[in-house]
């Protein structure tokens, strides 16, 4: 990792060709930007239970995944070092508004009503959400989650995106259903929702019977994914996952550079192959 010195120097470079995959020109940086570079440190919000995209070994306390490595790349490109703080659905969007973190990485779901709020870079991963249960429940499909209780993570979309589902296929009729005014701890129109803060609380409570299924994007529910669950036949509401950054902000551009020159020269595709997340 460069120092805050060398990162300087480089500063004096000329500007690189768009779409190589190289970092951007620093010769004129904003002001947000080079006040990472001179702390020497990037702050990024990740996961740390999701396998493939963010892991934290209990051991060893190391990261691994896709977006760590991506994490690690952009930190790279402008000469710092790296510092990665675990987030929820709950919690990534407080930390980027108090100015604890600079960026979140974190299967974070690009959503218009999100982009009011924060800056997302172009996507670097599409998934699709899905629902998870025990083998032994009966449900393989939407028709048979009626009048069933199902996990989601707080602040996620989950809930809201398996009810749009629901009513899409003719399984409810959705009477009063509103995306934009939609609340999991509310609605009750033949299926309810019960909200936890993180991910193996939600599989421990499939697990005990608190709940019927468990729903979120499936590169998640894969970690949970055990020889006595299995996920139901469909998979709905495409899940762009992009960086998200604070809005207006000289790092969401420096990051959108990053990240269209990586998508452009394959960078990222080998990182989605190699973390085994295709």
């Amino acid at each position: 990792m460069e120092s805050t010195e060398e990162a300087e120097t480089e500063a004096a470079e000329p500007e690189v060709a768009e779409e190589t995959g190289e970092e951007p020109a620093k010769d004129a940086v904003a002001a947000d930007v080079q006040a990472i570079i001179d702390r020497g440190v990037l702050r990024v919000g990740v996961k740390n239970a999701v396998i493939g995209f963010g892991y934290q070994d209990e051991l060893t306390g190391e990261y691994s995944g896709m977006e760590i490595e991506l994490a690690e790349k952009i930190a790279e490109s402008l000469g710092v070092d790296v510092e990665f703080t675990a987030v929820t659905a709950a919690t990534h969007t407080e930390l980027l508004d108090s100015g604890d973190i600079d960026c979140v990485l974190a299967t974070f779901t690009i959503t218009d009503e999100r982009k009011e709020s924060w800056d997302f870079s172009t996507p670097y991963y599409t998934d699709y959400v899905t629902v998870l249960v025990q083998n032994d429940s009966g449900i393989t499909g939407l028709a048979d989650l009626v009048d069933k209780k199902v996990g989601v993570s707080s602040g996620s979309t989950s809930a809201k995106s398996l009810v749009a589902a629901m009513i899409g296929n003719g399984v409810i009729e959705g009477t009063g259903f509103d995306e934009e005014t939609f609340d999991p701890a509310t609605w009750t129109d033949s299926i309810s929702f019960a909200q936890y803060d993180d991910y193996p609380t939600i599989s421990t409570a499939l697990s005990a019977g608190e709940v019927d299924a468990f729903c979120v994007d499936k590169s998640i529910l894969a970690v949970y994914h055990t020889d006595d669950r299995t996920y139901i036949e469909d998979k709905f509401a495409p899940q762009d996952y992009g960086v998200a950054t604070v809005k207006g902000s000289g790092l969401s551009a420096y990051v959108e550079e990053l990240i269209t020159g990586w998508l452009a020269d394959g960078t990222i595709a080998g990182m989605i192959s190699e973390n085994g997340i295709e």
